[in-house]
């Protein structure tokens, strides 16, 4: 074997590295041997639970209607001579509304005048005759007959007069009829019928309503459950429980009307009427509420709800309701202890209070729950509780319900 070449004596095989790839290596055995990042720990926003005295509330759909709808109809048959309100205003109990041709009741009267004329001479002469026969029948200078005969003519024609008179009367009672006044004092609504048009007949419908909106009356429907619950509070009312001056308790119940746009009406009302039953193919029980309305804010045909307070509950304990959980008809909620340790438990909701949930068992006063992400938690993970503030009341919309 020959000897080695001086060039191949002296060869380094480092020398042919580049420093930045010397230095990878060196580094390679130091990287594997480091330890991986610690795990996150999940922040999720939390809230305390509530604890106050909560009055429930239930609610109610219905419609508004006048305390005294009336329409307004023709008596009598005839062209409409004239319409003598502003439409959509107000009238007093008496204004004329509408006038009809009375020129065929006027004529009618003067026929019905002139056969009582006719009746009152016929009357005449029988009371004439009468007293002319009757000494005559005395002295036996004419016969019975003769005296009975008269006697039945001055009868009859006291009859004939009585008959007349009353239909002159009932002409006039017609000619009355052709001008149309308003039976009570409210506001009127657009006329059906236009000057000229022939109204009044049997198959003719209404020609205006007077609607009387001061107060406002509301017919609303609630179900069985509901009516029992009002039921009760009117009973114990009526007893005096929840009144301190017995004398004013005869189980008013007072209500509120929320508008179409979400505000709540001034003036609070009181149940006026209700059905005598259930209704059995609904299951709905019907009352009827007056609400004052002075102003006439409040107009017959709109839709509404009533709402009023059945009872109080002490010391409830009340969770947004976005941190309930439902599975299978069961309800529980994450609870957060002090160091971040979640905890699923088992609770019995109790009734709505617009976003809260009344919780009858299952927590305790001063617990925190998950308000948002309960998707995120698991029970038995630690988190970072993130205490949020909470707005209970949602925004003003037809469409909200309390629910009891």
């Amino acid at each position: 074997m020959s000897p080695m070449s001086p060039a191949l004596r002296f060869f380094n095989p480092a020398a042919l590295l580049s420093p930045a790839l010397l230095l990878a290596l060196v580094l390679l055995p130091a990287c594997s041997e480091q330890q991986p990042p610690p795990k996150k720990i999940p922040e999720l926003p939390v809230v305390e639970v509530i604890q106050r005295d909560q009055p429930i509330e239930i609610e109610m759909v219905g419609q508004t209607h006048g305390s005294s709808d009336v329409p307004i109809r023709a008596r009598v048959d005839g062209f409409l001579d004239s319409m003598d309100f502003v439409e959509g205003h107000n009238v007093e109990q008496g204004d004329l509304l509408y006038t009809i041709d009375d020129t065929p009741f006027q004529t009618a009267i003067s026929e019905a005048q002139g056969g009582l004329a006719e009746a009152e001479t016929a009357l005449a002469k029988a009371q004439a005759d009468l007293q002319r026969i009757r000494p005559l029948a005395e002295m036996n200078a004419v016969s019975q007959m003769d005296l009975d005969g008269a006697v039945a003519q001055y009868e009859a024609a006291i009859g004939a007069r009585q008959a007349a008179q009353a239909k002159v009367k009932q002409q006039k009672i017609l000619l009355g009829y052709c001008q149309i006044l308003s039976p009570i004092s409210g506001r009127i609504g657009i006329s059906q019928v236009e000057v000229g048009e022939y109204v009044g007949g049997a198959s003719s419908g209404p020609l205006n309503f007077v609607s009387q909106v001061d107060p406002i009356r509301v017919r609303f429907s609630i179900d069985e459950k509901s009516y029992l619950k009002i039921a009760r509070k009117r009973i114990d009312m009526a007893s005096g429980k929840h009144s301190q001056d017995k004398s004013r308790s005869r189980g008013d119940l007072k209500l509120e009307l929320i508008l179409a746009d979400g505000s709540v009406h001034k003036h609070t009302g009181l149940v006026v009427t209700s059905n005598a039953a259930l209704d059995p193919t609904t299951g709905t029980f019907t009352l009827e509420a007056d609400f004052p309305n002075p102003n006439g804010l409040v107009l017959a045909g709109q839709y509404a709800r009533v709402r009023t307070n059945i009872e109080v509950r002490k010391n409830a304990l009340l969770v947004p309701q976005r941190s309930l959980i439902e599975l299978q008809g069961n309800f529980s909620v994450f609870v957060v202890d002090a160091q971040g340790k979640v905890e699923q438990r088992k609770v019995l909701p109790g009734p709505k209070v617009n976003r809260l949930q009344i919780i009858s068992s299952g927590i305790k006063p001063g617990e925190r729950v998950v308000l948002e992400g309960v998707q995120k938690a698991k029970a038995g993970m630690t988190i970072k509780p993130l205490v949020s503030e909470f707005d209970e009341v949602p925004d003003p919309s037809p469409s909200q319900k309390t629910e009891a």
